[in-house]
């Protein structure tokens, strides 16, 4: 038996990378899984993969800043497929990178008002769905940035360290329903974003974007940065019974380059 057989699992922010990842590796373990973003494309172009995988899959226009939508997407997947098990918020904004003093009111509230209310509506949207269903699961992708203080990165890391907050809250109240809430913190997810970063860095510098990316993964315990496909594999736990008595939790997945 597959690890979600039988399971329904809603990710929101599907896209060509985590979301992706995290989408397919949910089909190869038998849930059926509602695709939602933004930009629909990316979910058919998704849900065209699932498909070749033989899992069954509904993509949903999904905005997590607009309660309807958060509504409608939950409401698909239990008109579709009879129950919604698994949340996965994986929607984001990243930020305007800009310091506290550089930065404007409205930039900093447009990354708070997806990376934490964004990602709180779509969980109150979907919470009646999985008490129904029971034994729900709920995982918030996060980020190394939570614990990490950089410059620049102020509005991205204090919406993501009150979504770990909140998702310990959540683990409190949502606990004796049998809701598990917890949350991974990945740090450099290396794919075509990251090694176009590093090819900037590069030519700031002079060097090759190999020696960027050399420095970079000496930080880690592991010495290399992990990609989408194995990060999705800790939220898989997550979304598992192998997580059974695991709630409230942050698991760092970023190869050990930042301890907490």
């Amino acid at each position: 038996m597959t690890l979600l057989e039988g399971k329904v699992a809603l990710v929101a922010g599907v896209g060509p990378g985590m979301g992706r990842e995290i989408a397919l590796l949910f089909a190869r373990n038998g849930a059926d899984v509602v695709l939602g973003a933004r930009r629909v494309k990316r979910c058919e172009a998704v849900a065209a993969e699932l498909d070749e995988l033989g899992c069954k899959a509904e993509v949903v226009q999904l905005d997590v800043t607009s309660a309807d939508a958060c509504e409608a997407a939950v409401a698909r997947a239990v008109d579709t497929f009879g129950r919604l098990d698994v949340l996965v918020n994986n929607a984001f904004h990243d930020g305007d990178f800009k310091t506290f003093e550089e930065s404007d009111e409205a930039s900093w509230r447009q990354t708070m008002d997806v990376n934490l209310w964004g990602t709180l509506q779509m969980t109150r949207s979907a919470v009646p769905a999985l008490k129904a269903a029971g034994n729900g699961r709920i995982v918030m992708v996060n980020s190394m940035s939570a614990w990490r203080y950089m410059v620049g990165f102020g509005a991205y890391t204090i919406s993501k360290a009150a979504l770990e907050s909140a998702t310990r809250m959540l683990a409190v109240e949502l606990g004796p329903h049998g809701i598990r809430v917890n949350g991974v913190h990945p740090g450099y997810i290396y794919g075509d974003s990251v090694k176009m970063y590093f090819e900037y860095l590069a030519s700031q510098r002079s060097i090759t974007a190999q020696e960027v990316y050399d420095e970079v993964a000496a930080e880690t315990c592991l010495k290399y940065l992990p990609d989408a496909a194995q990060i999705a594999g800790s939220v898989l736990f997550f979304a598992s019974r192998l997580s059974e008595p695991v709630t409230g939790q942050s698991l760092g997945v970023n190869a050990g380059h930042w301890l907490h």
